[in-house]
C-alpha cells in the first residue's frame, strides 16, 4: 500500500522541478512511510511513497521498463489479489520477471494489455502510467472506489496524487472551494467526481482516464449491470459462502503481520471467522476492537445502536480463539486537539464526524504497533442491504437517499451551527434533490421488473453501492494510511458485489432480516449471540465529558475570535451550546460543535480561499 503522486506538462521541462515534484511526493509520506522514489523527464515527474506489504526488497517504485519506443513509468498504489495467476499469465506470453511483486505484474500487465489491463485485475488499486511511446499518462482506479485518486488539469497537463494534499502541494494549484464545492462538503452526497476542492477531481471507481496533448479522455471498464438472477436460494446461498472463502483465503497473503477489526457485528464476525478457519494449526488470527471507558457499563440504547459492542466482540474472539486486544479510549485522548488536527488533515476536509474519525484515527495507530495490514467488515452493509433505513419504509421513500432520513432526523450533519444566511445561500436541501436525481437515473434497470418494492430496493441498493460505501471508503483509507495501516475490504471484491446486487430483495431478506444471505452463508461459524445481534453502526462515545471537553474548545475558539471559520458560523448559537450543562447537548449539538472545530482547523491546516459568489 502507498502514496502516489505525479505532475505532467507539455510546456515545460520538469526535469527543472524537481523540488516541486518531491514536495508533492513527500505529502504522501503517511501513506508509505519505508521509501521514497522519484522519476523525472522532460514532460513528466512521477513520485511514489511505498509501504511494503508483498516482496519487501523488491516493487520499489517508480517501476520502469525501457522499450524501444520509450520508457514506459509506473507509480502503483494498492493490491492486486489475483496477481500470481497473472504472473503466471504473462510468463506464458513471454513476460520475465525481477521481482516477486504484484507491482512489476501490474507494469508488464499494462505492457501486454494497455488500459484493458484493469479488466482483468481483482483487487484494490489507485495506479498512474506515464507512457513515453505515446506521451500519454493514463490513470486507473478500482471497481468499487476503494483505494482514493485524485487529479487536477492544467492548461498543458495534469496534477494527480493519492490524496488532494499532493496536489495542493504545487504551488500552481489554486486553494480554492466554491458554493458548489461547501454544498458537496455539507450534503453527504458523495457525488461520483467530486472533490469540494474548485478545479480538482476524482478518478472515478471503474475508471480509466487518460491524458496527451489533445486532453483528456475516459472509459468505464465496469459498472453495476442489471442482470437476472437465477440461482435458487439455496444456490445463492451456497455461492455467498464460496465467494467468501476465496475472497479471504487471497486478501489473507500478506509478508508483514496482519489481523482483523473486530466490531462483534454480523460483518467483521463473518471475516475472523473465515480468516480463522483458514489460518488454523499455522496461525493465531490477531483481532482488535474500539471500546470507550465504561461505554459498555453505562451503555444508552438509541435509534442507531441498541447494543455495546464489547460483549459481542468478546463472544467472537473466544469462539474463533483469536488473539484479542480491545483499544480503550477515554474523553480526554478522543477531544485531544492534535488528534483532531491530525484527522482533518487525514481527509483534507472537516467533514464534522468528529469522536467517530479521531477513535477510528487511534485504533488504527494502536493497531500499526502490532500489524501493518487489517482486514475488515466494511460494506458488507451496502452489499446486503443491513442498514435499519433500508427496511424502513419512510426512509426508502422519502424521495431523496435514503441515509439522509437518519442524518437529519440525528441531526447528524452539524449544518444547524452554519451562518443562516449562508445556510440560505448554500440550498443544501435543493442540491441534494439535484444529485439525488442524477443518481437514480445511473440505476440500471431489469427488464420485466415489475414487482415495485423489487424494483425500489434495486434503487436503493445501487445508491448506497455508488455513493454511501464510498463516504465510508474514503474514511477508512484515510485514516489507517495516515498511520501506515493497510486495510482490505473483502465486501468489495466486485465478484461478490456483482453477484448480490443482482439477487432480489426477498432473498436478501428471506428470514424476515437484514442481511440474510451473509447471516446464512456464514451460520457456522459464528456463535449465536452475533447471529441473533440486531445491526449496529461503528460507535460514538456517549461519554458526557467528551461534550464538556468539546464546549470548553468552543469557548475557547469564540473568545480568541481569530478563525475565519467563524465566518461561517452562527456564533450566538454556538455560545449558546458552549454554555449548556454537558448532559444537555444533544446529538445534534454535539454534531454542530464537532463542524465547527473541524472548520476551524481547516482554515488553520490548509488556508483555503472561499468563493462564495461563484458555484452555480
Amino acid at each position: 500500500m502507498c502514496g502516489i503522486a505525479g505532475w505532467v506538462s507539455y510546456r515545460r521541462d520538469l526535469r527543472q522541478e524537481r523540488a516541486t515534484a518531491q514536495a508533492m511526493t513527500a505529502t504522501m509520506a503517511c501513506r508509505g512511510p519505508d521509501a521514497e522514489g522519484l522519476w523525472l523527464d522532460s514532460h513528466a515527474a512521477m513520485g511514489h511513497r511505498r509501504l511494503a506489504i508483498i516482496d519487501l526488497p523488491g516493487g520499489t517504485q517508480p517501476m520502469t521498463e525501457r522499450t524501444p519506443d520509450g520508457e514506459v513509468v509506473l507509480v502503483y498504489s494498492g493490491e492486486v489479489y489475483n496477481y500470481v495467476e497473472l504472473r503466471d499469465e504473462l510468463r506464458r506470453r513471454g513476460h520475465s520477471f525481477r521481482t516477486d511483486s504484484d507491482t512489476e505484474v501490474v507494469l508488464r500487465g499494462y505492457l501486454e494489455w494497455g488500459d484493458q489491463l484493469p479488466e482483468r485485475l481483482n483487487g484494490m488499486y489507485a495506479f498512474a502510467v506515464w507512457d513515453g511511446r505515446t506521451e500519454q499518462l493514463v490513470l486507473i482506479r478500482d471497481r468499487m472506489g476503494v483505494k482514493p485518486l485524485y487529479y487536477f488539469p492544467t492548461e498543458d497537463g495534469v496534477l494527480f496524487g493519492s490524496e488532494p494534499k499532493a496536489i495542493l502541494a504545487n504551488p500552481g494549484t489554486p486553494r480554492e472551494v466554491d458554493l458548489e464545492g461547501l454544498r458537496e462538503l455539507f450534503s453527504m452526497a458523495k457525488t461520483p467526481g467530486h472533490a469540494v476542492w474548485s478545479g480538482m477531481h476524482e478518478v472515478e471507481p471503474g475508471t480509466v482516464a487518460a491524458f496527451d496533448r489533445a486532453g483528456m479522455h475516459t472509459r468505464t471498464y465496469w459498472q453495476l449491470r442489471a442482470v437476472e438472477h437465477t440461482d435458487s436460494l439455496e444456490d445463492t446461498v451456497a455461492r455467498v459462502r464460496e465467494l467468501l472463502e476465496d475472497i479471504i483465503c487471497r486478501q489473507l497473503v500478506s509478508d508483514v503481520p496482519r489481523c482483523i477489526l473486530l466490531s462483534g457485528g454480523l460483518d467483521s464476525s463473518a471475516v475472523t471467522a473465515l480468516a480463522a478457519r483458514q489460518l488454523r494449526g499455522r496461525e493465531t488470527v490477531r483481532s482488535f476492537s474500539v471500546d470507550f471507558v465504561g461505554q459498555t457499563e453505562h451503555f444508552v440504547r438509541d435509534e442507531l445502536r441498541a447494543t455495546p459492542d464489547t460483549p459481542f466482540v468478546h463472544d467472537v474472539a473466544r469462539h474463533a480463539e483469536t488473539d484479542h486486544r480491545d483499544i480503550v479510549l477515554d474523553a480526554k485522548e478522543l477531544a485531544d486537539p492534535a488528534v483532531r488536527a491530525a484527522a482533518v488533515k487525514a481527509r483534507d476536509l472537516p467533514l464534522g464526524l468528529g469522536d467517530m474519525d479521531q477513535s477510528l484515527l487511534l485504533l488504527f495507530r494502536a493497531i500499526r504497533e502490532h500489524s501493518t495490514v487489517a482486514l475488515s467488515g466494511e460494506s458488507a452493509d451496502e452489499v446486503f442491504g443491513g442498514y435499519p433505513w433500508f427496511h424502513d419504509p419512510a426512509a426508502r421513500d422519502a424521495g431523496t437517499f435514503p441515509w439522509m432520513t437518519s442524518v437529519l432526523r440525528q441531526g447528524m450533519s452539524g449544518t444547524a451551527v452554519l451562518d443562516p444566511g449562508l445556510t440560505q445561500l448554500l440550498d443544501v436541501p435543493g442540491y441534494l434533490d439535484r444529485r439525488y436525481q442524477e443518481a437514480l437515473a445511473r440505476v440500471p434497470r431489469l427488464d420485466g421488473q415489475d414487482d415495485p418494492l423489487e424494483r425500489r430496493m434495486r434503487e436503493v441498493c445501487h445508491l448506497h453501492l455508488t455513493g454511501f460505501v464510498r463516504i465510508l471508503l474514503d474514511r477508512k483509507d484515510r485514516m489507517s494510511m495516515a498511520t501506515g495501516l493497510e486495510v482490505r475490504v473483502p465486501f468489495c471484491d466486485h465478484r461478490l458485489v456483482e453477484y448480490v446486487f443482482n439477487t432480489s430483495w426477498a432473498a436478501k431478506t428471506f428470514d424476515g432480516r437484514e442481511k440474510s444471505l451473509l447471516r446464512q452463508a456464514v451460520r457456522d461459524l459464528l456463535p449465536t449471540s452475533v447471529l441473533q445481534r440486531v445491526k449496529s453502526p461503528y460507535p460514538s462515545t456517549q461519554d458526557p465529558d467528551y461534550a464538556g471537553e468539546l464546549q470548553t474548545q468552543i469557548r475557547e475558539l469564540l473568545a480568541a475570535g481569530r478563525s475565519p471559520a467563524l465566518d461561517l458560523l452562527d456564533r450566538d448559537r454556538l455560545q449558546s451550546i458552549a454554555d449548556r450543562d454537558e448532559h444537555l447537548v444533544s446529538t445534534e449539538e454535539r454534531a454542530g460543535l464537532e463542524r465547527a472545530l473541524d472548520l476551524a482547523v481547516w482554515f488553520e491546516l490548509e488556508r483555503p480561499v472561499l468563493k462564495l459568489d461563484s458555484g452555480g
